[in-house]
């Protein structure tokens, strides 16, 4: 099971470092789950050894650690370590306005500078964004993925206490004793502690960190499933693509799930099927193709003309996953040889990627070539009906998991029966909320679904459920970007994600649509327009609005022109003409060349649009 801080171990050793007045610190390459690797109360009266404040007033005053800040002014301590938890008492002694707060970086460079992870905290922190998880990037911007409430107000004058433990890349936020947030952080090799305050006086005491044992992929007691994205986001965008992969990532979920072959030449190339022909504009059999004809193809058109994509090869989305939060769950598209699952193997280790990638194949012996070149990359089986015997499947390769269709003929018996012998469930592909909650009730660690957002939203609702106090809905359009142009040729497709919401309405200028809705540019008016999506919830309403513009291009209106199917010397004569960019003779041309209707009127209307430009 996945563990949580052991009090009375950690507390006992917290209760003796405080008694001398000193700062612990065991070597972290030393320390068990239990150990406290670092205990400072700042009794000593100065900043401790080894503590580097990086920007910022930082002082130590009646025997606490106090920064003044006039931006984001960081301090950084400790060693790094892959699973701990730390804990510290906050106060906030006086701030610039009710917005700023204050943070424990999860991930920093010792030096201080970006990217760095951390858990943040507002003087408000009962707003629904007044506890984070957020990413400094590296180009000084902000990401932040996972926001919820506090029950009440850190407020000014008030200690708290706050704790966040780390496990991996997942990461969980205690306010209090009570776990606010759960979330995905990215992690770095060598990334350690540090505190971070935004324009506000802020002061520590009682910094605790401990060890505690790594995530397994058994959930514990009182959790919900973890989500894997099926193909990405693949709900919405076109699966096992970069942009499927990065939504999916970017959208909370656990787990990231792709599909890889190996080329003719040799190349691990990312798609479901054997053939290229359902998700691209070729033709053939993967491993009989090489990599270089594959890359030319358009894997994205076929779901949506907007969203053209190459094929990505398994090396970028490594590459992809190294600047996203999350874990990998790498199908072998079996069968594969024991040098083709040796390849993609080399690929994750060149990464440094080991401990953020979990093999799984319905071909048990890719499976097994897996566990005896990388023993140290968790297994999984993947199955259609459960096995007779799933446990000895399962232990016949050294997996860890199991991970069946959902419609399979899983029982919470044989459930019971994995979970004893340590290996975890996470079946396949469950897309509604009614089979969300009846595999919960089984018992599953994980679901595989096409529609994360979706999924992620509806866990979240649980959880607020048996709250107090309901959560705050919250709504992220993800249909279109804000601020974009979307050319008259394209389409938006009508989605959001959303959490603590029991409904989510849209409207596209003020007029009803709906989630999954495909709706044709070309059928807008040309300028701009506002989409919007309301959810509501126990806790309230949130609203988010993208706007957006219809715009004509000299290469989509071309397209269109062709797609009259004019005479050629007529069809000539119009395309001459907008080549040169004449604008008033490709009018003339068009009105009299192209015959009546809607998709004359269309053209000239997109001509004058050109034309204003």
């Amino acid at each position: 099971m996945s563990s949580t801080f052991r009090p009375a171990i950690a507390g006992l050793a917290a209760l003796s470092a405080a008694v001398a007045g000193a700062c612990v610190i065991v070597p972290a390459a030393s320390a068990e789950p239990g150990d406290v690797v670092l205990s400072e109360n700042f009794d000593a009266g100065e900043i401790p050894e080894g503590w580097n404040p990086v920007e910022g007033d930082w002082r130590v005053e009646d025997g606490r650690l106090v920064v003044t800040a006039g931006g984001i002014d960081r301090l950084t301590f400790g060693t790094h370590l892959d699973n701990y938890r730390v804990e510290a008492t906050v106060r906030f002694e006086e701030v610039a306005n009710a917005t700023r707060w204050t943070a424990i970086a999860l991930d920093i460079p010792p030096d201080g500078s970006t990217p760095w992870w951390q858990a943040a905290m507002r003087t408000t922190s009962s707003a629904g964004n007044g506890i984070e998880f957020a990413n400094r990037t590296a180009a000084g911007g902000w990401n932040v993925p996972y926001t919820a409430a506090a029950p009440y107000d850190a407020g000014v004058g008030q200690e708290v206490r706050v704790a966040v433990e780390v496990q991996g890349s997942s990461a969980k936020w205690y306010f209090d004793g009570e776990l606010i947030l759960r979330g995905q952080i990215q992690r770095s090799e060598a990334g350690v502690l540090g505190l971070v305050a935004d324009n506000s006086t802020v002061s520590f005491d009682d910094i605790l960190v401990t060890e505690i044992e790594p995530a397994d992929f058994i959930i514990d007691d009182g959790e919900l499933p973890v989500v894997i994205a099926h193909r990405g986001y693949s709900q919405i965008l076109p699966e096992n693509t970069l942009l499927s992969e990065a939504a999916a990532m970017q959208s909370g979920a656990e787990y990231v799930e792709i599909d890889v072959h190996t080329t003719a030449d040799g190349v691990p190339i990312v798609l479901h099927d054997q053939t290229v022909d359902r998700t691209t504009d070729g033709t053939g059999d993967v491993a009989q193709l090489q990599s270089s004809y594959l890359q030319t193809l358009d894997a994205g058109s076929w779901r949506d003309p907007a969203l053209a994509a190459s094929l990505p090869t398994f090396a970028q989305i490594l590459d992809l996953m190294q600047r996203n939060p999350g874990t990998l769950m790498l199908e072998i598209k079996g069968p594969e040889t024991r040098a083709e699952v040796e390849h993609m193997i080399d690929l994750i280790r060149e990464a440094g990627l080991t401990d953020r990638v979990v093999i799984e194949s319905f071909d048990l012996a890719a499976v097994g070539y897996a566990r005896d070149y990388a023993p140290e990359i968790p297994r999984g089986v993947l199955r259609g009906a459960v096995d007779a015997d799933p446990v000895a499947v399962a232990q016949s390769v050294g997996a860890t998991m199991y991970n069946p269709s959902a419609n399979g003929g899983l029982t919470a018996e044989i459930i019971d029966r994995l979970h004893e012998a340590g290996i975890a469930v996470l079946p396949y592909t469950v897309n509604g909320a009614d089979a969300w909650q009846q595999l919960t009730d089984l018992g599953v660690d994980g679901i595989v679904t096409d529609r994360p957002g979706a999924y992620i939203g509806w866990r979240e609702a649980q959880y607020a459920a048996v709250d107090p106090e309901p959560s705050e809905p919250t709504v992220d359009l993800v249909a279109v970007a804000d601020d974009t142009e979307v050319e008259r040729g394209g389409q938006i497709i009508v989605a959001a994600a959303s959490t603590d919401a029991t409904s989510v309405s849209y409207q596209l200028d003020g007029a009803d649509v709906s989630v999954g809705d495909v709706i044709e540019a070309g059928g807008l008016a040309l300028g701009g327009h506002v989409l919007t999506a309301t959810a509501e919830g126990e806790g309230g309403t949130a609203s988010d609005e993208v706007a957006f513009t219809v715009g004509v291009t000299a290469e989509g209106l071309r397209s269109r022109i062709i797609g009259v199917n004019l005479p050629t010397g007529f069809e000539r004569q119009v395309l001459t003409a907008l080549d040169n960019e004449d604008w008033e003779e490709l009018a003339s041309v068009a009105a009299r060349r192209i015959p009546d209707g809607p998709a004359r009127d269309a053209i000239l209307e997109e001509i004058a649009h050109l034309t204003d430009r």
